[in-house]
């Protein structure tokens, strides 16, 4: 067995370690090495690599930045997840171990397999953990019924609001490379409510590099011609995936967004025959009007005795522990 480090460009080097990060079934966006990749160049100069253990073709991967404060998951807003691979998970031990002399971790956002089984491996390589809800993650399961089958069983204002306003408004979905199209949704979005981009070019980028794989549903709503609300969705392995959306706020009285998404998981159930849709992070109410599920998000935050640097986090950790009534060598689970 050994224990490496290795730069994301190099990681094709590695035939095993490279499909743990190719598109396929159970590979999220957020796993793949294209999307890890656009994240680096957005964090650049900080060092950006994976973490890797590998015996025989087996190996367990975790995709780190380094920072002044240890190392955190590759991962930013737009990130629905940043978890390991593997295809042995004992391998996480002796990984994590490995990283013993950086002092401090913290990974999030992880799904809860992932999180327990990294939560695992810690302890046993000498880290003092603690984990806590970073966000939740809305989620929709069609299980074969049709669009209608589902849309009956919305709440009936919602119906309602779509029969009155979807009149008023007119709804394209873009598949291909279209630069004009993504112009709308950047506009849009500049003039929403919503915070402005961090890493407006990655996301371009992704969207564009999913329109050339099939994979892109930018669906625009327009009112009198004039595109006033947009969302960013992508589909992939039976899951699509609802990015961004926006509407301008001088178009609220047409609810053009909610038009939107009408038109988008019509085209998930019955076009695409999806098999999960994920709403992504956050906690917002109107994601219940639509979805069905909710799973929890965890924050993974670890400090390493023998890291004398890292002891007054260390110190911080363990008095949040304490504060809460934790064994301070036993992993909690917040909320």
């Amino acid at each position: 067995m050994r224990v490496y480090h290795v730069d994301l460009n190099e990681a094709q080097a590695d035939p095993p370690l490279a499909a743990l990060f190719a598109a396929a079934p159970g590979v999220a966006p957020f796993d793949r090495i294209d999307w890890l990749q656009q994240i680096a160049q957005c964090l650049a100069p900080a060092r950006c690599f994976l973490a890797v253990a590998a015996r025989g073709e087996d190996r367990a991967a975790l995709a780190l930045c380094e920072t002044g404060g240890g190392l955190v998951s590759l991962a930013n807003w737009y990130s629905f997840t940043a978890r390991p691979r593997w295809t042995d998970p004992a391998l996480l031990e002796p990984l994590l171990r490995d990283l013993a002399p950086h002092g401090a971790l913290c990974l999030a956002p992880l799904p809860a397999a992932e999180a327990q089984a990294v939560t695992d491996a810690a302890r046993r390589a000498g880290w003092i953990t603690r984990r806590t809800i970073a966000t939740r993650n809305h989620v929709l399961r069609p299980a074969g019924r049709s669009f209608a089958e589902w849309w009956a069983t919305r709440p009936g204002q919602l119906r309602e609001l779509v029969r009155r306003k979807g009149r008023h408004v007119s709804v394209q979905v873009v598949r291909e490379p279209d630069p004009a199209a993504w112009d709308a949704y950047a506009a849009i979005y500049a003039q929403s409510w919503k915070p402005a981009e961090a890493y407006p070019q990655m996301l371009r980028d992704f969207a564009m590099d999913e329109a050339a794989a099939g994979r892109l549903r930018l669906g625009l709503a327009s009112v009198d011609g004039r595109p006033v609300a947009a969302q960013l969705w992508t589909v992939e392995a039976g899951t699509a995936y609802i990015h961004k959306l926006a509407h301008l706020p001088e178009a609220a009285q047409w609810s053009p967004g909610t038009v939107l998404s009408h038109a988008l998981f019509a085209m998930a159930f019955d076009q695409d025959q999806v098999d999960l849709i994920d709403f992504g992070t956050g906690d917002d109410g109107y994601k219940r009007d639509w979805m069905d599920e909710v799973r929890l998000r965890w924050r993974i935050e670890a400090c390493h005795p023998r890291a004398l640097r890292h002891w007054p986090a260390l110190a911080r950790l363990i008095a949040a522990r304490s504060w809460r009534g934790e064994p301070p060598l036993v992993d909690s689970v917040a909320g």
